[in-house]
C-alpha cells in the first residue's frame, strides 16, 4: 500500500502524458488517418519484396532485388530474432498506445524519467518533459517520416537517467536501465542520433568525474563508470546483427570511402561522405536565433501564399509568384521548419547559467555551444573540416544541422536545473537579480529589439538561391517585387518577435512573483507548465496539424497498379528489372513495390552503383528518352549502343510518361538477361580505369575486372558458340541458374555485386569476383552445371548467437534486481 501511495503521483503523471499526446493527435488518431508521408510511403514500396518473402517462408532475407538493381536489407526496416524481445518492451513500455499517439508519449516518459533520475519533484519533471518534448523539431520529423530518428531521441534521455543513477550510487538499477534503453535506442536504428548523443554523455561524463574529484570520491566515480561500460557493452551486443551489419554495409554505400579518385580532392573525406553533401544542410549562423524566435528565417519551406496574415501586406499583383517562393529564406536548400526550443526555456536556460553551480553547468553549457558550431557545418567551415577530418565517424552523417539535437536536449535540461534551483530557494531572484536582468535582457530583450528594428539585425530577406532565380524579371519590375517580398517576410518575422517578447515576459513576471513571495510553488509550476505546453503546442501546430493526415487509402492508394505495371506484371520470366522514366527515377519507390527496379529511393543506397548513375545509367536514361521518343516508341529503330550499361542491367520494360499523367510500358530487345557468357576479360588497374572502360566496351562479349579479382576471374581461353546460361529459380536471397558450354568461360551475372554472397557450382563453393563495376562473374568449368549465389552471411548466425547471449545476461540482471527489491519490501513488513 505504501509502495502504490509512493508512485501514484508518477501514475497519475504517466496517465497525463497519455491523455495529452492523445488530444495532439485528435481527431486523427480516433478516425484511423494517417501521415502519407515521402519516407513512410518510400519504406512500403522498398521493403515489399521483403515482406512478401517473410510472409511466405517465415523466414527473412536480407536482400531484395526491388530497388537500386539489388541492394541488402540491413537499413530497411531491420529486424533480426534476437531483438523481437526489444520490440515486445516497446509495445509495454508506449503502452500500446495507438501509432502517432504514443510517439509524443515516449518523448514525454523518456525526459521525466531523467527529470526523476535528477531527484526532481513530480510536477517539477512533468514540466521538463513538456518542454523536451515540445520542441519543434520533434514534431517536424513526425510530420516528415523520420520515425526512427525521433524513436531513437525519445530513448536518449532514459539511457542518460540510467548513467545518472548508476553516478548516484544506484548501481543496479541505473545500471539496467542504461543497458535496456541503450538497447531499445540502437534497435531504433538511428546511428546517427546515437552518435550525437555520445558527445554529451562523454561531457556529462566528465562533470560527473570533477565532482567525484573535487569531493574526494574517485573510486565511486571508476566504478560506476565501469558499470556503465559494462552495461553500454550489454545493450551493444544485444543489437550485434544489426550494429555489425549496418557496419559493414557502410563501407559499400555511400557513408563510406569511394575507390574513385575524384579531381576535387579536398571534397572527400578519409573515408566518409564528401564534405559538400555532408555541409549542405548547414544551419545559418543567423538562423540559430530560431531557438528563440522560431520564424527568425520564415520557418518552412512551404508556399509564402499559404500563410494567410502574411499575405494581408502582399500585393496581389504578385499572388502566382509567391506560391511559388517559400516562406523560408535561409540558405539551407530547404527546410521543413526550424530548431525551437521555447522562448521561456530560453530565458531559463540563460539563467541556469548564473544560478546553477558545479562541472554540470559547464558540461551542458560545453555541449550546446558544440552542437550550434557543428550545426553551422559550412558556415564555419574550419571547425567543421577538425571534426571530418580528426573526429572518428563523423565524416558518416549528412545534414550537419541536425546535431542541434543536442542543444534541444542540453538547454531544457539546464533551464530544469535552474528552476530547480529557483523553487527550492526562491531568495534566489532577490540574491540574483542582476543575473535575472540580464537573462531577460538576452532573451525578451533581443525578442524586442526584433520586432522593433527587424532590419537593422537582418538587412536581407530573400536567399541568394532565390535572388538568382528572380533575375530573370526586368530590373524595373523586381524591385518593388523584391520590395513587396521583404514586406511580407519582415511581417512573419517580426509577429514571431513579438510573440516571443511576450512569452518570455509571462514566464519572467511569473518567476518574479514567486520569488517575492506572492505566488505559492505549485501554482508557479501549474502555469509555467500550461504556458510552455500551450505555447510549444501552438508553433508545432504549423508543422503537424490535422489537415495533413488522410484515410489510410490514400496511403494504400499510392500503391495501386497502373495499367502499365498490370502490362509488365503480365511477363512471368523469373527476374527483369524496370526503368520508371515517367517519374522521379531516383527519388521513389512505388515502382519497386511492383517491379525490380533501376531506380528508387534510400539515404544509404551502395556507392558504386551511385557512382554508375552519375556516370553511365543518368546519361543514358536521357539518351534512351531522346531516341525512343523520336522512333515514336519503335524499338527496332533505336539504336541499343546509346544505353549499353541499361541492358547489361537487364532493363527489359522503360515506362514512358504519356499524356494526362498516363504511361506506357516498352519492351527492351536489346537486354542482355539475367547472365552471359563473354568473350574476353580485360583487366584494369583502378576504379577509374573500370568506370570509364564501360564506356568503350561492348559488356555483352567484354568483362571489365579490376586486377584485384584476377584470382577469381580467370581470362578466357577459347569462344563457344553453343553455350548458354539461364535463370531457373528465383528467391531475393537465392538465385539458380543452369550453365552448360563446350570448353567454359567467364560468366557474367546481371546481378549486383557485394560481399556476402556465396557461390556454388553443382554444390560446391566456388570463387567469384565483381565485374562491370558493380556486376558478378565467374569462371564455369565446361559441361552442364547448375550455378546458385546465396545470401545468407555467415557473420549473421555468430552476431546472433552472442545477442542471445546478452539477452540472457541481461533477464538475469532484471531477475536480481527483482530478487533484492522483493527482499527489501518483505523486509520492511517484518
Amino acid at each position: 500500500m505504501n509502495l502504490f501511495k509512493r508512485i501514484l503521483p508518477d501514475i497519475v503523471v504517466i496517465i497525463l502524458f497519455a491523455v495529452i499526446s492523445f488530444v495532439y493527435f485528435f481527431p486523427a488518431v480516433t478516425e484511423g488517418r494517417v501521415l502519407s508521408q515521402h519516407d513512410a510511403v518510400a519504406g512500403i514500396g522498398a521493403g515489399e519484396e521483403s515482406k512478401e518473402y517473410l510472409e511466405r517462408t517465415g523466414e527473412r532475407t536480407r536482400w531484395t532485388n526491388s530497388i537500386f538493381g539489388g541492394m541488402p536489407t540491413y537499413q530497411m526496416a531491420p529486424s533480426y530474432n534476437s531483438t523481437d524481445m526489444l520490440k515486445g518492451m516497446e509495445n509495454l513500455y508506449h503502452l500500446y498506445l495507438p501509432s502517432y499517439v504514443w510517439y509524443v508519449f515516449v518523448m514525454l516518459l523518456g525526459f521525466y524519467i531523467l527529470m526523476r533520475a535528477f531527484d526532481f519533484s513530480v510536477w517539477l519533471a512533468s514540466l521538463g518533459a513538456i518542454i523536451w518534448a515540445f520542441s519543434s523539431y520533434f514534431f517536424i520529423i513526425i510530420a516528415a517520416g523520420h520515425i526512427w530518428k525521433f524513436v531513437t531521441l525519445a530513448y536518449i534521455p532514459p539511457t542518460i537517467a540510467g548513467m545518472v543513477l548508476v553516478y548516484r550510487g544506484k548501481y543496479l538499477f541505473g545500471g539496467l536501465l542504461t543497458a535496456i534503453f541503450v538497447a531499445l535506442q540502437i534497435v531504433s536504428n538511428h546511428v546517427q542520433m546515437s552518435y550525437y548523443f555520445l558527445f554529451v554523455m562523454l561531457f556529462m561524463a566528465v562533470a560527473f568525474g570533477v565532482s567525484a574529484y573535487q569531493k574526494k570520491e574517485l573510486p565511486r566515480f571508476f566504478k560506476a563508470t565501469g558499470v556503465l561500460v559494462v552495461a553500454g557493452v550489454l545493450g551493444v551486443c544485444i543489437n550485434l546483427s544489426n550494429l555489425y551489419h549496418t557496419y559493414e554495409y557502410s563501407k559499400e554505400t555511400m557513408r563510406g570511402k569511394s575507390d574513385l579518385v575524384k579531381p576535387d580532392t579536398h571534397n572527400q573525406t578519409k573515408g566518409g561522405l564528401e564534405r559538400d553533401y555532408i555541409t549542405q544542410w548547414s544551419y545559418g549562423i543567423g538562423e540559430t536565433f530560431s531557438l528563440l524566435v522560431p520564424n527568425v528565417k520564415g520557418g518552412a519551406s512551404v508556399p509564402l501564399a499559404a500563410n494567410e496574415k502574411a499575405m494581408e501586406k502582399a500585393n496581389p499583383m504578385y499572388g502566382s509568384i509567391y506560391n511559388q517562393l517559400g516562406q523560408y529564406w535561409g540558405e539551407q536548400p530547404g527546410t521543413s521548419g526550424p530548431v525551437y526550443v521555447g522562448a521561456f526555456v530560453m530565458f531559463l536556460f540563460i539563467l541556469g547559467l548564473f544560478v546553477v553551480k558545479g562541472p554540470m553547468k559547464w558540461a551542458l553549457l560545453a555541449a550546446t555551444v558544440l552542437s550550434v558550431l557543428l550545426s553551422w557545418g559550412k558556415n564555419f567551415m574550419g571547425f567543421t573540416d577538425f571534426f571530418l577530418d580528426y573526429i572518428p565517424m563523423y565524416d558518416k552523417f549528412r545534414a550537419v544541422s541536425s546535431i542541434l539535437v543536442i542543444a534541444e536536449f542540453t538547454i531544457p535540461l539546464l533551464a530544469m536545473l535552474a528552476l530547480k534551483q529557483i523553487i527550492a530557494r526562491p531568495q534566489i531572484m532577490k540574491e540574483q537579480a542582476k543575473a535575472f536582468y540580464i537573462s531577460f535582457g538576452l532573451t525578451g530583450g533581443i525578442a524586442l529589439l526584433f520586432a522593433l528594428a527587424p532590419r537593422f539585425f537582418f538587412p536581407s530577406y530573400v536567399s541568394s538561391m532565390e535572388m538568382q532565380a528572380l533575375q530573370s524579371i526586368p530590373a524595373d519590375q523586381l524591385a518593388p517585387l523584391i520590395a513587396n517580398l521583404e514586406e511580407v517576410r519582415v511581417s512573419i518575422f517580426t509577429s514571431d518577435a513579438w510573440r516571443s517578447f511576450f512569452v518570455v515576459s509571462i514566464g519572467a513576471v511569473l518567476l518574479w512573483l514567486y520569488g517575492m513571495g506572492k505566488l505559492k510553488s505549485e501554482l508557479t509550476i501549474g502555469v509555467l507548465l500550461l504556458l510552455c505546453l500551450v505555447e510549444m503546442w501552438n508553433v508545432n501546430k504549423r508543422y503537424l496539424y490535422d489537415a495533413q493526415f488522410v484515410p489510410q487509402t490514400v496511403r494504400t492508394e499510392s500503391f495501386r497498379p497502373t495499367e502499365t505495371d498490370k502490362a509488365i506484371l503480365e511477363d512471368k520470366t523469373l527476374d527483369y528489372r524496370v526503368l520508371n522514366l515517367a517519374s522521379n527515377t531516383f527519388n521513389e519507390n512505388n515502382t519497386s513495390y511492383w517491379h525490380k527496379s533501376i531506380g528508387g529511393y534510400h539515404a544509404a543506397k551502395l556507392r558504386r552503383y551511385q557512382e554508375m548513375i552519375e556516370e553511365h545509367i543518368s546519361p543514358e536514361m536521357s539518351n534512351l528518352f531522346k531516341a525512343v521518343s523520336e522512333a515514336g516508341g519503335d524499338m527496332a529503330k533505336v539504336d541499343a549502343s546509346a544505353f549499353p550499361v541499361l541492358n547489361m542491367l537487364n532493363t527489359r520494360y522503360f515506362i514512358f510518361p504519356l499524356q494526362g499523367g498516363k504511361t506506357m510500358p516498352i519492351q527492351n530487345p536489346y537486354t542482355l538477361g539475367n547472365a552471359w557468357f563473354v568473350d574476353k576479360v580485360q583487366y584494369v588497374n583502378n576504379a577509374n580505369e573500370e568506370i570509364e572502360s564501360l564506356h568503350k566496351v561492348m559488356p555483352a562479349k567484354v568483362a571489365v575486372v579490376d586486377k584485384k579479382f584476377a584470382e577469381q576471374v580467370k581470362p578466357v581461353a577459347v569462344s563457344d558458340s553453343l553455350r548458354f546460361v539461364k535463370l531457373v529459380a528465383y528467391e531475393p536471397n537465392d538465385l539458380k541458374y543452369e550453365v552448360s558450354s563446350e570448353k567454359g568461360g567467364v560468366v557474367v551475372f546481371s546481378e549486383i555485386y557485394y560481399p556476402g554472397w556465396q557461390a556454388y557450382i553443382d554444390g560446391v563453393e566456388a570463387p567469384h569476383g565483381r565485374a562491370d563495376y558493380i556486376l558478378r562473374a565467374m569462371n564455369v568449368p565446361a559441361g552442364k552445371h547448375t550455378v546458385e549465389f546465396k545470401f545468407d552471411p555467415k557473420s549473421l548466425h555468430t552476431t546472433e548467437t552472442i545477442a542471445f547471449v546478452a539477452l540472457g545476461l541481461l533477464a538475469m540482471a532484471v531477475l536480481l534486481l527483482l530478487v533484492l527489491q522483493g527482499k527489501a519490501l518483505w523486509g520492511k513488513k517484518g
